[in-house]
């Protein structure tokens, strides 16, 4: 069978397009992709010079899901009560207002320590680490949560799935555990990316991974 010209230029030019990263479809099947947030450190940049010294700046390593969002090439160990430290935890860049640490339950056992489930950011009043670098130690009075579950999303998204900022929703999660993830945060801004971010105890429970697409319960 004959190709003409034009429709193998139109082929490539399709299949150049999909290499450097072409707009994705919009959501038409009301699927979520899951994203897996490991143990990680947001620092303030008081805190930073603390640990790294006087004048220091994040090493930027991989962009995140969200964008102005990455991954840095500092990791440092916490600290908590029970002194069984937990080496190797990224920091996340950017720099905050104020220095938090997101764990899972399972590592709130290994460090004796007892945070809360909260929303990104809201740290008062939540738990006490200690934060090891290279250069000296940060004691947080407080700053350690379990982040919530929670799905980010673009107006338009929050358009599509009848929801606005703040709602929360239940997820049917079709794993290789099946399960229902009750009370998700909605949370919506006009740079997000759709993803809804877990830990890696939700993730292991109920044996999904990164790009997992779970579905709002209707």
């Amino acid at each position: 069978m004959d190709i003409s010209k034009e429709k193998i230029a139109e082929m490539v030019r399709r299949a150049l397009l999909e290499i450097d990263g072409a707009p994705k479809k919009e959501n038409t099947d009301g699927g979520i992709p899951i994203g897996v947030s490991n143990r990680h450190i947001h620092l303030s940049q008081d805190d930073l010079e603390t640990l790294f010294g006087k004048g220091y700046e994040l090493t930027p390593i991989k962009e995140l899901s969200q964008p102005g969002q990455y991954a840095c090439k500092e990791l440092l160990t916490i600290i908590g009560p029970s002194m069984r430290p937990i080496e190797n935890v990224r920091v996340l860049g950017p720099v905050r207002k104020s220095s938090q640490v997101e764990i899972s339950a399972t590592d709130s056992y290994v460090l004796k320590v007892k945070p809360p489930v909260r929303e990104s950011g809201n740290i008062k009043g939540s738990a006490p680490i200690r934060i090891v670098g290279p250069k000296g130690i940060v004691e947080l009075s407080e700053g350690c949560i379990i982040a919530n579950r929670h799905i980010h999303m673009s107006p338009s998204d929050a358009q599509t799935f009848g929801v606005v900022d703040g709602d929360y929703v239940d997820i049917d999660v079709d794993g290789k555990r099946r399960t229902r993830w009750f009370d998700v945060q909605i949370r919506v801004h006009k740079d997000f990316r759709l993803e809804m971010h877990v830990d890696t105890d939700d993730a292991n429970a109920a044996g999904i991974g990164n790009g997992f697409i779970v579905r709002i319960a209707r």
